[in-house]
């Protein structure tokens, strides 16, 4: 059989949520966001995420000003509660049958998400996948910035991104398994060789017409 690469997104993908906003609920919570308008203009943000819209250098400036001041060692800790209590009993039954079978066969798996890579990295941890890409921040006094390092891995970065880890990890796959729910991804649908569309958005359902080998799951329902 070819060498292949198994690659996830992340958010409404493998977890039925976006972590993004699950975490900026979470830091409500927790008294650490105290705008009263703040989950609201996030749910706007997020709308024009879904329809592949989304600024998002605009969004990290946003959604990153609440833990600005907060020292990332904090911040990682405050992640490791969040993954632990929010996330992981969000992850698809699906999600985790097929990543223990593909971990049995010795496939290797990689998450790349447009979410920020202190979230992104804990996700992959704790399911198990050894590799992970999310979008890097600088750090500034310690603290987690809004800029980022790199190029974000977002709609044709994350093209980028995995051709830069590939390169890097100096690996050669014949074939590369993608997953995904958003539109944002279709470019990394169309660049590789099988994807599959878990609980589609409209706009990624209408593009699987037209790309008809492209699978569809239905997860959680």
């Amino acid at each position: 059989m070819p060498r292949a690469l198994h690659v996830f997104d992340m958010d409404d993908t493998l977890v039925n949520g976006d972590c993004s906003m699950l975490w900026n609920e979470f830091l409500v919570k927790r008294g650490i966001i105290t705008e009263p308008n703040f989950l609201e203009t996030d749910r706007k943000m997020m709308a024009l995420y879904a329809k592949g819209e989304m600024d998002m250098a605009s969004y990290l400036q946003f959604s990153l000003a609440p833990i600005a001041t907060i020292r990332a060692d904090k911040i990682d800790k405050l992640v490791d509660q969040f993954v632990e209590n929010v996330v992981l009993p969000r992850v698809f039954p699906e999600a985790l049958a097929l990543i223990q079978q593909l971990k049995e066969g010795k496939v290797p798996l990689l998450i790349i998400s447009a979410t920020v890579t202190f979230i992104v990295q804990k996700v992959a941890t704790c399911l198990g996948i050894e590799h992970a890409i999310g979008i890097d921040l600088h750090l500034e006094d310690r603290c987690y910035s809004h800029r980022v390092s790199g190029i974000a891995s977002y709609r044709e970065g994350k093209i980028e991104r995995l051709n830069h880890w590939l390169e890097a990890e100096q690996f050669d796959f014949e074939e590369i398994h993608f997953y995904t729910d958003s539109i944002n991804d279709l470019p990394l649908c169309l660049y590789a060789d099988h994807a599959y569309l878990i609980n589609p958005c409209t706009q990624l359902s209408a593009q699987q017409k037209i790309n008809k080998q492209w699978l569809v799951y239905e997860w959680g329902k």
